[in-house]
């Protein structure tokens, strides 16, 4: 039974390379024409593979529909979730998790520093757009000529002296960013607060969150912070990994 649930999805990708006749199935897989038929058939009863008048095969809308359904479902932030804390357990500063939706990027998920210095920082509130690091990641990720009209449409508050001034700095700051994959505030927000971030990708390749860790500098100072880059990214990859379907879920292998 698992060698013949092994072929038929062996079948998706094939045909997700483009259509296919009954000759080739069966010659990717290795089998009998009348072995890959039945396999087809019964995918092609499930909506999985649909059947062309010119008698080739390819991918069936089903399959896209259970695609969409599952992307839809996903919640990034019960995934990142225990990633999160098991960072904080780790370096004990505080980690963030945020998103961009309706042109705002909103924090969704906490875990707060063990130090007795707290950030201000509330999920469900908008980020400073302009100089967050998570901000930087996601607003990055968006196509050149979105990342200039949202850019263009923004303010840009002198939080400090540091801040980022105006939407040329900004987009310039987001190119960088967009080409060395992660981003930092080093006391853009608040003299006193740096931050590194990185990207949590889907399975697209596209930024669907990002994450970051934050501490002030009595505690940590910027270079030291910037040490923990290499595990901020590796935590962002094994989050992205689990999201995207790459990583098979502990206790699941």
């Amino acid at each position: 039974m698992s060698q013949t649930v092994d072929r038929a999805l062996s079948i998706l990708p094939l045909l997700a390379e483009g259509p296919a006749d009954l000759g080739q199935v069966a010659d990717r897989l290795g089998v009998h024409k009348s072995t890959a038929l039945r396999l087809l058939r019964t995918l092609h009863e499930h909506g999985l593979v649909y059947r062309q008048s010119d008698q080739r095969y390819r991918l069936g809308a089903r399959l896209f529909a259970l695609a969409q359904e599952a992307m839809e479902n996903l919640d990034v932030r019960e995934i990142a979730h225990p990633h999160l804390v098991r960072l904080n357990e780790s370096c004990g500063h505080t980690v963030h998790l945020a998103v961009y939706e309706e042109n705002e990027v909103l924090y969704i998920d906490k875990v707060e520093s063990r130090y007795p210095v707290r950030m201000y920082s509330r999920i469900g509130k908008p980020v400073a757009i302009t100089v967050a690091a998570v901000a930087k990641l996601l607003l990055a990720d968006l196509p050149e000529h979105e990342r200039r009209a949202v850019a263009e449409k923004l303010d840009y508050p002198a939080y400090t002296a540091r801040s980022t001034p105006n939407a040329t700095a900004f987009l310039r700051e987001l190119e960088k960013v967009r080409e060395q994959g992660w981003a930092t505030d080093l006391g853009g927000h608040e003299e006193s607060i740096n931050c590194v971030a990185a990207p949590i990708r889907g399975a697209d390749g596209r930024v669907v969150a990002a994450m970051s860790v934050s501490a002030p500098n009595v505690v940590v100072t910027a270079d030291e912070l910037l040490t923990l880059l290499p595990l901020v990214r590796r935590t962002a990859d094994a989050i992205s990994g689990e999201y995207s379907g790459r990583t098979p879920v502990k206790g699941t292998e």
